[in-house]
């Protein structure tokens, strides 16, 4: 009877044990690259939905690669949106973060990237020319 009792309980949450929470990434600095000069630095916060037996915990452990991926990542191929300085292109940046994940944790650890937040350092337009 005992033994029956935690099934039941997993049975009635939301979530099954194989579906892991989302890992939140926060305040990741991205540059916005224009014409060879930053323009801008937008603050990133992300959320990496994890695939099939993945968990947040062993997710965190590298959290610090993945920043630093996508930091890379952003300065060779900048993530910039032509008409505005204060944006990155969400769908790039998704992207790009979906193959360095499969190199970092393997492929299928990470099922998509979810862009919610984006700060930029300052309020700037797009120069003409």
């Amino acid at each position: 009877m005992a033994a029956t009792a935690p099934t039941a309980a997993l049975a009635s949450s939301s979530e099954s044990p194989l579906d892991a929470a989302p890992l939140a990434i926060a305040g990741v600095g991205l540059p916005v690259i224009a014409g060879g000069r930053i323009r801008n630095y937008i603050f990133v916060s992300l959320r990496l939905h994890l695939g099939r037996g993945q968990t947040a915990e062993r997710m965190r452990v590298k959290e610090p690669y993945i920043r630093d991926a996508l930091t890379r990542a952003a300065y060779r191929t900048p993530f910039t949106v032509a008409d505005d300085w204060n944006v990155v292109d969400a769908a790039a940046l998704s992207a790009s973060l979906m193959r360095s994940a499969t190199t970092l944790v393997g492929r299928g650890a990470v099922s998509r990237v979810e862009v919610f937040s984006q700060v930029p350092r300052r309020r700037t337009q797009v120069l003409p020319g």
